[in-house]
C-alpha cells in the first residue's frame, strides 16, 4: 500500500464511507498533500465506492480545495465588487509585480502563487487576502509588498 492509498484510508477510517463525509476526507488530503491530485482523487473515489466524477465534481466546486499543486504560499484575492471597489486591482498589480508573475501562476521557485477568490467576509475591511490561512485587511499596493518581502524572507 502506498502512502496515498495509506492516507486515503485513514481518513475514511476516521470519518466513514458515506457521501456526507466526501468534504471532510477531501480536506483532509488537503492538509497532508496540500492538493488533491488525479491520483488521490481516484483513490478516494474507489475507497468509498463513489464515481470519480462525482468526487472531481465536489473538489472542483470549492475554490479551496486546490486540484492542481500551488505554491508554499498561496495568495487568494477576494474578488468582490467591494474589494474592487476599494482598491483589489491595485493590489493584485503589485503583487504581480512584485512577484513577477500573473493571477493563476506560481513562481518558478514554487513558493508563491496568486489566485482570486469568492468572498473572504472582511467587506468591512476591503480590499482582503489570504496567504494560506492568514487574513490581510485593507491592503494597499505599499502594504502588500512589506507582506510579501516577510514571507519571502521566510524560511
Amino acid at each position: 500500500m502506498d502512502s496515498h492509498e495509506q492516507l486515503v484510508q485513514d481518513l475514511v477510517t476516521k470519518y466513514g464511507e458515506g457521501r456526507e463525509n466526501l468534504l471532510p476526507i477531501l480536506q483532509g488530503v488537503i492538509e497532508q498533500e496540500r492538493y488533491l491530485s488525479e491520483d488521490l482523487m481516484l483513490k478516494i473515489a474507489k475507497q468509498m465506492s463513489i464515481p470519480a466524477a462525482e468526487v472531481y465534481g465536489t473538489a472542483s466546486f470549492y475554490t479551496f480545495l486546490d486540484t492542481e499543486a500551488r505554491g508554499k504560499y498561496v495568495i487568494r484575492v477576494c474578488k468582490t465588487i467591494t474589494c474592487a471597489m476599494k482598491g483589489k486591482n491595485q493590489v493584485i498589480q503589485a503583487i504581480e509585480n512584485f512577484l513577477k508573475i500573473k493571477l493563476g501562476e506560481t513562481t518558478i521557485d514554487k513558493k508563491f502563487t496568486i489566485l482570486q477568490t469568492n468572498c473572504l467576509g472582511w467587506c468591512h475591511k476591503a480590499p482582503a487576502m489570504l496567504i494560506n490561512d492568514e487574513v490581510y485587511t485593507e491592503l494597499t499596493p505599499e502594504l502588500v509588498v512589506k507582506i510579501l518581502n516577510e514571507y519571502k524572507n521566510r524560511k
